[in-house]
């Protein structure tokens, strides 16, 4: 008798301890972390757009890097923010007035500091060719409205690698220009896309319903971001990517919003391990 309650007693005690651990390790709720976008690559510390502030961006954990599509002359994809070259090469005149062999001999890298002069415009197939699997990217199209078939374009070099279908969204397209953003999105519905917008106008109950029709993200400038309009968004079933951060102080109010995204030209400003 004596040895079956210590026995028992042997029993309820070890019950007792490992309950605590089935507690433990009881799954939890999945808590999702925001993403760091690197706006046109590490730009804070590279010269935009180069495929030297793409590899900055990388080497700095950046979960996507940010770049801008425009059109040569003879109809070549490359990577450059302005509709001019005017501010970050030694050239000047439009985008779209160039070929891509005038535009490659540009120095798209002096701007921003002598260790980085040389550095060319990418074309955007180099840029695909280079980090895809390395990072997300994020795609601008910038003023399509320029450059008629854009869209076509970077549908057909996505489609060409197999990036038409991209895991965990690693591939998307975004831009001011809505008709744009739609026509894209018509090609290539697997891709994500986003609208890009720095009016409030374009922020109300309706437009948010309108939009979520055919888009996965809306992405205002910071200066719109409140934690009521990041819940509605989230209520349209669409995402948040806001722009820029170039400041250590405007991180915090964002993620207290629970902004999905932030898009920054220094991706060491948002912390790795910060859950929204």
């Amino acid at each position: 008798m004596i040895q079956m309650k210590k026995t028992l007693m042997a029993a309820t005690l070890l019950t007792g301890l490992l309950q605590p651990l089935a507690v433990y390790a009881a799954p939890s709720e999945k808590v999702e972390r925001v993403d760091t976008i690197a706006h046109r690559g590490a730009s804070g510390y590279a010269p935009e757009n180069t495929m030297a502030a793409f590899h900055k961006a990388v080497k700095m954990k950046a979960d996507y890097i940010e770049i801008d599509v425009q059109v040569t002359k003879d109809g070549k994809l490359v990577v450059i923010h302005d509709t001019t070259v005017d501010r970050t090469t030694d050239g000047t005149g439009k985008v779209g007035d160039y070929t891509l062999d005038e535009i490659r001999e540009l120095d798209a890298g002096s701007f921003f500091g002598p260790d980085f002069a040389g550095e060319r415009i990418p074309t955007f197939e180099e840029v695909l060719d280079e980090f895809r699997g390395k990072t997300g990217i994020l795609i601008e199209l910038k003023a399509p409205e320029l450059y008629p078939g854009v869209e076509k374009q970077v549908a057909a070099a996505l489609s060409d690698r197999n990036m038409d279908k991209p895991k965990n969204e690693k591939i998307i397209v975004q831009s001011f220009n809505f008709d744009s953003i739609k026509t894209f999105h018509e090609l290539l519905p697997s891709v994500p896309v986003g609208l890009l917008t720095s009016n409030q106008e374009h922020l109300t109950d309706e437009m948010l319903e309108e939009f979520s029709t055919y888009a996965d993200y809306v992405n205002p400038t910071q200066k719109l971001v409140t934690k009521e309009l990041v819940n509605r968004i989230h209520d349209h079933g669409m995402k948040i990517s806001v722009w820029t951060v170039r400041k250590p102080e405007e991180v915090e109010p964002l993620l207290d919003a629970g902004v999905d995204d932030i898009i920054t030209d220094y991706p060491d400003y948002v912390p790795r391990n910060k859950q929204k």
